[in-house]
């Protein structure tokens, strides 16, 4: 087949593929609460929508029982559980030493953050993945685990979210390599690192729709600014305006991510950082990836250089259209 065929069904796929995706990071979340001697109160957040016909189930110790159980409802992108349970027969220190677990993660490709709160104060926090489905809670929580759990998520978020990759793509398209790209990747990172921290600590809330129709309005822009021949005007000499601008946008849909997630009460500082890190090691990941991928393909593609060097664009202008198109109606309904 020829290559340029080839190229154009690759992308089309990717288009199709990453077009499904598109939705807003929504990890299953399971909050657990010490309400008493043996009583807990357990909170269940997954995806409404299913990835798999392997449900997502929390799994809890043989000798605790459901004692009490309110309807489910739904919430944004999730749906909530909510159960009291009765444990007969731990030893004093209760769940301690006990496994918490979830169920169906590897069939779903999922991760699940699990948050324990005890009477005494002490508090817990988890990820679990296809790896590591389960947990015994250890008698003394740490703060290692908060650095290396909220790193996971960051990372595991840029990655999950194919329109935050696509405007580091379009900026990488826009300004080429070497310093260039440095500053406006790192315009980019102050841009939402800002409103990333402001909304998670709570100094202003804002319409999530919203903000999720302007971050792929963010990437309709780039495209258009992509398709310039001429480029020479102020927003091509100074990308980094652009950048930093959109990626105070591109930071509120970080945060809305780490609020559906939830942070420990005793460590928001420390989760709020390396959650940022673990974003911004995905992010250079991702370039670095970029990069590599072009140096292996340039030469083999140099006879087509002409008539692909707008397929990327295209693809940019095409996908961001139709999240336009979906998240615009979502703010109208």
């Amino acid at each position: 087949m020829n290559p340029m065929r080839c190229l154009l069904l690759l992308l089309l796929v990717m288009g199709v593929s990453l077009s499904a995706q598109a939705h807003r990071f929504a990890p299953s979340l399971l909050k657990v609460n010490e309400i008493g001697a043996g009583q807990y109160h357990l909170v269940w957040k997954t995806p409404a929508q299913a990835t798999s016909s392997v449900p997502l189930q929390p799994v809890w110790p043989a000798s605790c029982e459901i004692s009490q159980a309110s309807p489910p409802q739904t919430e944004g992108t999730g749906r909530v559980f909510s159960w009291q349970l009765t444990c007969s027969g731990l030893g004093d220190d209760g769940l301690v030493g006990e496994s918490l677990g979830v169920d169906g993660l590897g069939a779903n490709q999922a991760s699940a953050m699990v948050m324990i709160a005890l009477q005494d104060g002490r508090q817990y926090q988890q990820v679990l993945n296809a790896e590591q489905p389960s947990f015994v809670i250890p008698a003394e929580p740490g703060a290692g685990e908060v650095v290396g759990d909220y790193t996971y998520l960051g990372i595991e978020h840029i990655w999950g979210g194919p329109d935050h990759l696509l405007f580091v793509f379009g900026l990488l398209l826009l300004v080429g390599g070497g310093a260039r790209l440095l500053w406006t990747i790192t315009a980019f990172t102050v841009g939402h690192s800002i409103t990333l921290s402001l909304v998670t600590l709570g100094f202003f809330d804002y319409p999530v729709a919203l903000v999720e129709f302007a971050i792929a309005l963010s990437i309709f822009v780039l495209a258009v600014e992509l398709t310039r021949v001429a480029r020479h005007d102020l927003l091509w000499r100074n990308p980094w305006w652009l950048a930093g601008g959109f990626g105070l946008l591109h930071g509120m849909g970080f945060a809305g991510a780490l609020a559906e997630t939830g942070l420990p009460q005793d460590n928001v500082p420390l989760a709020l950082l390396f959650f940022n890190v673990g974003i911004e090691l995905g992010q250079v990941a991702f370039i670095f990836a970029l990069l590599a991928l072009w140096w292996l393909l340039r030469k083999p593609l140099a006879p087509w250089q002409s008539q692909l060097r707008w397929m990327p664009v295209y693809l940019l202008g095409a996908l961001s259209a139709f999240w336009c198109i979906e998240r615009g109606l979502e703010v109208l309904a």
